[in-house]
């Protein structure tokens, strides 16, 4: 890892502008990726080089497109949006566009930013060596990305399979806060806290381990009930209300491999001892 390389964010949000953040103390060149006018405005403050760019499915909007990708690595955090109908079709498209771009700049890396919702609910621990069976279109649309990128040859790209995402101030407590006779209490869950999410990153870009996957998911997977119950008390919701200690379909995602590969231990192993905020 050479110090000083260039990285560009494209989806500076939730994850993406702690990343830029962190990221830019580490001593890489950082330009971030914004449709928020307040998070530019802060990106700039910081002394982060901002860009406002809209993907559309055909086509990027937006100025100094070509700036942008004048970088060494890139990192795509752009998740699909599961209230678009389509969504299982026009994410493709739009990532099939920025490396489209990326590959006409000086792009050489690649991190993108998927989710364990690629995987199917087997009722068992599932791998990075698992097929992709998605339940939801979300899910789908990033199966089929990562089928996509596996046939790009002129970039190295390693793909990050998040799991859910917590931290800051996105309160798991309120999922469910009021709510009774919530099914499937005892299954399993799959969580993970951003700045495990952003050290795993980091580490990927430090010991340059690209073409290859990782599931991002923390060692423990408490029940749902057990979760649930516990987030609710801790960020001062309504309790919420399971009818069974049952399970239905679920998986358990397992994290074996970036702690092999990247020599990783999780900051924050254990969902139950998230910290509030």
């Amino acid at each position: 890892m050479t110090k000083g390389r260039k990285i560009s964010i494209l989806g500076c949000g939730w994850l993406g502008y702690e990343l830029a953040l962190f990221l830019q103390k580490k001593g890489f060149f950082i330009k971030g990726n914004s449709r928020d006018t307040e998070t530019l405005r802060s990106l700039k403050d910081n002394g982060i080089m901002s860009f406002s760019i809209t993907v559309k499915t055909d086509r990027l909007e937006g100025k100094q497109i070509e700036d942008f990708f004048d970088s060494d690595i890139l990192i795509i955090n752009i998740p699909p949006g599961r209230r678009n109908p389509n969504v299982a079709t026009e994410h493709p498209k739009q990532i099939k566009t920025i490396i489209e771009a990326a590959q006409k700049g000086s792009i050489q890396q690649v991190i993108f930013v998927s989710s364990t919702g690629v995987y199917g609910d087997e009722n068992r621990v599932v791998t990075e060596a698992d097929a992709l069976r998605p339940v939801r279109d979300s899910g789908k649309a990033l199966a089929t990305i990562e089928r996509y990128l596996k046939t790009i040859k002129d970039l190295q790209i390693t793909v990050t399979r998040m799991a859910g995402l917590l931290g800051g101030d996105r309160k798991a407590g309120r999922f469910f806060a009021g709510k009774k006779d919530i099914k499937n209490g005892g299954a399993p869950i799959n969580m993970v806290h951003r700045t495990d999410c952003i050290h795993v990153i980091y580490e990927i870009i430090r010991q340059e381990k690209w073409n290859e996957t990782f599931n991002v998911c923390a060692d423990k997977h408490p029940t749902r009930k057990d979760f649930y119950i516990k987030r609710a008390e801790l960020e001062g919701f309504e309790a919420p209300h399971f009818a069974d200690n049952e399970h239905g379909d679920f998986k358990i995602v397992s994290n074996e491999k970036v702690k092999a590969v990247l020599g990783y231990t999780f900051e924050y192993p254990n969902p139950m001892e998230f910290p509030v905020g």
